[in-house]
């Protein structure tokens, strides 16, 4: 036990700076873009005697071997950007599109969510409002043939398969579809549309009067996203709200200040921006949210950025709200997106954002963008994940609330009520499945074979979290690790039992009931979340809280 334990300890930290880390560079704010030429030239305030300039073209005429220009041109600015901060990037046309379909929030294409497995491509969901879906396509289908050839059995890779099925919006591509319970190929002749991508996760009631809304990314569509959620949970009898901003790495700013602004009376302060070469801009509540006085608790981690912090340091500003979970990312710098002719980009920090109260919580990164990422990992070794107390040196220049309450910059949001990770139930054996991806690959052939059967017995997600019998199915899936190269280790077993059994029950209700499956199942043994209940049933006043340091849970 002391050694998987040591183990994780190694590992964890890494693992958890990967992950964020990729998914906080997604998150700069301001929507509008500007055109610029290729040349730096044509940027205001550079001159045809500046130094970089002269040094490209030297070597692009003079250099003793045939170069490639654009990629020299490329990798210049990219390593004049990262000499800046962590968040001024360059992206290359390439990648461009990519980057900003998650922030606007559609792509082009059939509209499928697909796995690949054992060289098929498995069709998880067809995505709501897309071709495929209104065509009969579902969850369990194969797809085994595109444009008349087969795909299945030939080592297809992801990106193959978005090559082929995403396309300009009005074509059409003809994809034969294997269905297991008719035992038959249709083909279907798809005419490609705009797919939503959507922001809002998941909405459901946590209990009769606690709603739950869950935001992936600030993206175009987020706020008429949770507007739609809001509205039909205010109609299933909603009064107290848990807003989860977890793992959010931020987006547009209007989005988040259109957010606030429902929870926020007119005129108090959301967030102002200010820069060397840009005046304070300032973002107040401008109309009548439609939750302005009920119970209301974000949700944030060490994942949560930019704009994620953005509307949590504007609740907690406010004294709106409880803010719940681990200190946030600690992104306060905003980012002005650049277009070059070419069809790249150019995000640069113009500017920093500040709280209400005038925090401003980015962290420091003058070690580098290296160690700026790494943090997240010291984070966990110095035990900050998993101690209140270990926060305290972590703690900047103190500022005050309206109503008296201490909080703080410099590094983050810090959460009113403090909830620890959870590690107790983490494991060699638990990390060995998850890296060979057994528990999804289970759940997909066990829904594949009793989908039918357990739709008819359990007509809702609720119904089927409260009465479906997962232990019966924890003992295949034993056999199943075995069988796929895991050893049977009935120790480990024991200890990440719980774990294993929560994942395959959500699992197995996104693949059978959609999103709301997924999470609510997932955050019944979640601590915050239970944290957050508890609260909201308590009626207790964030205004009344301590000033001395978050409390634990």
């Amino acid at each position: 036990m002391n050694s998987n334990r040591s183990r994780l300890t190694l590992f964890l930290p890494f693992l958890l700076g990967a992950a964020i880390a990729s998914g906080v560079f997604i998150g700069y704010f301001l929507s509008g873009s500007t055109s610029i030429g290729k040349h730096n030239s044509s940027i205001s305030g550079v001159g045809k005697d500046n130094k970089l300039n002269d040094v490209l073209n030297y070597i692009i005429e003079e250099y003793v071997d045939t170069i490639n220009t654009k990629k020299l041109e490329e990798d210049a600015i990219v390593s004049l950007l990262q000499q800046l901060d962590p968040h001024s990037a360059y992206i290359p046309a390439a990648e461009l599109q990519g980057v900003s379909e998650q922030l606007e929030g559609n792509f082009d294409g059939i509209g499928v969510e697909f796995n690949i497995q054992h060289d098929t491509i498995m069709v998880v969901a067809a995505i709501t409002g897309g071709p495929s879906e209104s065509l009969g396509i579902q969850s369990g289908d194969r797809i085994v043939r595109i444009e008349g050839k087969s795909i299945a059995g030939i080592g297809v890779k992801n990106e193959d398969v978005i090559k082929k099925l995403r396309g300009k919006r009005g074509t059409k591509v003809k994809v034969g579809i294997y269905r297991p319970s008719t035992r038959r190929i249709t083909d279907y002749v798809i005419t490609r549309g705009q797919i939503p991508i959507y922001s809002v996760d998941a909405s459901y009631m946590a209990t009769p009067d606690i709603g739950y809304i869950k935001i992936s990314r600030f993206a175009a569509t987020t706020y008429d996203e949770y507007l739609k959620a809001f509205n039909e949970l205010s109609m299933a009898g909603m009064k107290k709200l848990i807003l989860d901003l977890r793992d959010n790495p931020g987006g547009y700013l209007n989005a988040a200040v259109d957010l606030c602004d429902e929870f926020l009376p007119k005129g108090k302060k959301i967030v102002y921006t200010q820069g060397k070469a840009r005046k304070r801009e300032d973002f107040d509540a401008t109309a009548k949210g439609g939750f302005e006085s009920g119970g209301l608790v974000i949700l944030i981690d060490e994942g949560s950025a930019s704009a994620s912090e953005i509307v949590s340091g504007a609740v907690q500003d406010n004294d709106r709200g409880w803010v719940v979970g681990r200190r946030s990312f600690g992104k306060g710098l905003v980012q002005e997106e650049v277009r070059f002719d070419d069809s790249s980009a150019m995000r640069l920090t113009i500017a920093r954002y500040y709280t209400p109260t005038g925090r401003c919580i980015q962290k420091s990164y003058k070690e580098g963008s290296d160690a700026y990422y790494h943090e997240l990992g010291e984070r966990y070794s110095r035990g900050e994940m998993a101690s209140a107390d270990s926060m305290k040196s972590m703690k900047g220049i103190a500022f005050k609330t309206p109503a008296g309450r201490v909080v703080y910059g410099g590094g983050g949001i810090m959460p009113d009520v403090f909830v620890p990770i959870d590690t107790s139930g983490y494991s060699i054996y638990l990390s060995e499945i998850a890296a060979k991806g057994l528990i999804n690959q289970f759940v997909f052939e066990y829904v594949d074979s009793h989908r039918e059967e357990i739709k008819k017995q359990y007509k809702t997600a609720d119904s089927f979290a409260r009465s479906f019998p997962i232990q019966n199915v924890l003992s295949g899936f034993s056999a199943f690790t075995i069988k796929n190269g895991v050893k049977s280790d009935p120790a480990s077993l024991n200890r990440s039992s719980e774990i294993i059994r929560s994942q395959i029950l959500a699992l197995m209700g996104r693949a059978i009931y959609g999103n709301k499956g997924f999470y609510s199942i997932l955050n019944s043994r979640d601590k915050a979340v239970i944290k957050a209940i508890e609260l909201l049933n308590s009626n207790k006043l964030v205004s009344n809280s301590s000033n001395a340091k978050p409390s634990a849970f």
